[in-house]
């Protein structure tokens, strides 16, 4: 591997971490990585309409007040961050 394949593999991962916001970065800690999946994955169930009817069902409640209820744990869907340590 040459240098110029490492940059170009670095400035590709940058391009990446840039656009997709998932994707993370090395300073991010365990809890906003945890938040991330789980907002993707709330955004997915809302988004398909045959997986949100599958949340519906088995949990005995209407299409409109699952979306909703999706929609609430969007906001905080791992609870409070930690306290950070202060140096």
């Amino acid at each position: 591997m040459q240098a110029s394949d490492r940059f170009n593999i670095n400035s590709q991962l940058e391009h990446l971490q840039a656009k997709y916001v998932g994707t993370g970065h090395a300073d991010m800690n365990r809890f906003e990585w945890a938040v991330n999946i789980q907002r993707d994955s709330y955004a997915s169930y809302i988004g398909h309409y045959p997986l949100l009817s599958y949340f519906s069902i088995a949990e005995n409640e209407s299409i409109g007040r699952q979306r909703y209820t999706f929609m609430q744990k969007m906001l905080l869907p791992c609870g409070l961050p930690p306290e950070r340590e202060e140096d």
